[in-house]
């Protein structure tokens, strides 16, 4: 039923590849587990102590709460998907319990730090240099994730509108203005991409040195190396410059919702966690507003 399940989550879920490559790796290591310890016990024949006692054995492991909270949402998958296909009377996973993790706040770059990058003399005027700004130009004006970034093709641009078309976890489609900086090298990029590229029809707007899709590995590089020229914090990723796109702009005075639209969030809760980064915003509504301030 494994093989059903994550064929279930690519083609009825349209789960993204990462969350079906890491619950693959989970099912395999419960399965593993259940080999070991019970005889090659089928996983639908699992119970509640027996899937306790592997999240104790993950514990004790010193596996960190947060990887075994996803294992954890994985087994609620896969058991919710199993008495929907009415292959179990009974969900294991109603009296589990996610562990207590510690709350890790946003990691982001300083404004100033990001506007110095950008504007330093370092990007080449080949189509190499303008592609790698453009690249970071529009992790942080707009906020996408990785994968939704290596998955923008050309049309996803709308030069006419100033937007992006960007298609999110599921399948869920969102529109994402573009401010007037990245509307200028988005155009400059895609010159430059066709001149040097003549004879390359690749749909896709990033593209390698050799005019094939990029891949995480690549983008995760590039963006390491630039934001090492600007910051030592330890972080640098993609991902941090998602979370600088929203912590900028809730700084800047955004509304939470709005910003909630503009990641792709399908709650208010995911996005509320930047407020914890607006310090300067609430140091200036305090001075501005409290009569003793």
């Amino acid at each position: 039923m494994i093989n059903s399940f994550l064929k279930y989550l690519d083609f009825e879920k349209r789960s993204s590849k990462h969350t079906i490559t890491a619950y693959t790796n989970d099912l395999h290591q419960f399965t593993d587990f259940l080999v070991q310890h019970y005889q090659s016990l089928a996983p639908e024949k699992a119970d509640y102590q027996i899937i306790r006692t592997w999240i104790m054995e993950l514990s004790q492991d010193e596996i960190v709460p947060r990887s075994i909270n996803r294992k954890i949402a994985c087994l609620r998958s896969f058991y919710k998907f199993l008495m929907a296909r009415g292959k179990i009377s009974m969900n294991p996973m109603l009296k589990i319990k996610s562990l207590k993790t510690k709350k890790q706040l946003p990691v982001f770059v300083a404004e100033n730090s990001l506007e110095t990058l950008l504007n330093l003399d370092i990007f080449s005027n080949d189509f190499f240099g303008i592609r790698d700004k453009f690249m970071l130009e529009m992790f942080y004006g707009t906020g996408i994730r990785l994968a939704e970034l290596i998955g923008l093709t050309e049309s996803s641009i709308n030069i006419f509108d100033r937007t992006v078309r960007v298609l999110g976890k599921g399948n869920k489609e969102r529109i994402i203005p573009i401010h007037h900086t990245l509307l200028e090298i988005t155009s400059l990029y895609i010159h430059s991409k066709k001149h040097h590229f003549s004879d390359n029809l690749n749909p896709y707007l990033f593209v390698t040195d050799q005019g094939k899709q990029l891949y995480p590995m690549f983008v995760y590089r590039k963006v390491i190396h630039y934001l090492g020229l600007i910051t030592k914090q330890e972080k640098r990723s993609p991902h941090v410059l998602r979370h600088t796109f929203a912590t900028h702009l809730l700084n800047k005075g955004a509304d939470l919702n709005a910003i909630k639209d503009l990641l792709g969030h399908t709650s208010l809760a995911a996005t509320q966690v930047y407020t914890h980064n607006s310090l300067d915003k609430l140091k200036a509504i305090f001075e501005q507003a409290h009569p003793k301030a």
